[in-house]
C-alpha cells in the first residue's frame, strides 16, 4: 500500500503516475523491483518510491500575496483611443 504520508499533492501525484504510466505502456521499463503487474500500479510505486522526476510549472500569470497564498493577475485591457 502506498504511504499517504509520502504524498504532498494528490493531484500531482495522480498527475505524475497517470504520465509514467503511458510511458511503461509505451515500453519503457520499469525503474523500481515489483510484483505487480499493470502499468498503473507500477508508475505509483516508482512515483512514491522518488524514482520518477516531476515538476509541474506554476500557471503562467500567477502571483504569490504577502501571505504566500496564489491569485491570478488580470491582463490589464488596453484602453480603446477613440
Amino acid at each position: 500500500m502506498i504511504s499517504v504520508d509520502k504524498i504532498e499533492s494528490k493531484f500531482t501525484f495522480v498527475l505524475a503516475a497517470a504520465q509514467r504510466a503511458r510511458q511503461l505502456q509505451g515500453g519503457a521499463k520499469p525503474l523500481v523491483e515489483t510484483q505487480a503487474r499493470k502499468a498503473t500500479r507500477i508508475a505509483m510505486e516508482e512515483v512514491v518510491a522518488g524514482r520518477v522526476p516531476f515538476d509541474l510549472p506554476g500557471v503562467e500569470g500567477e502571483d504569490e500575496d504577502s501571505k504566500g497564498k496564489k491569485k491570478a493577475r488580470r491582463a490589464a485591457k488596453p484602453e480603446s483611443g477613440k
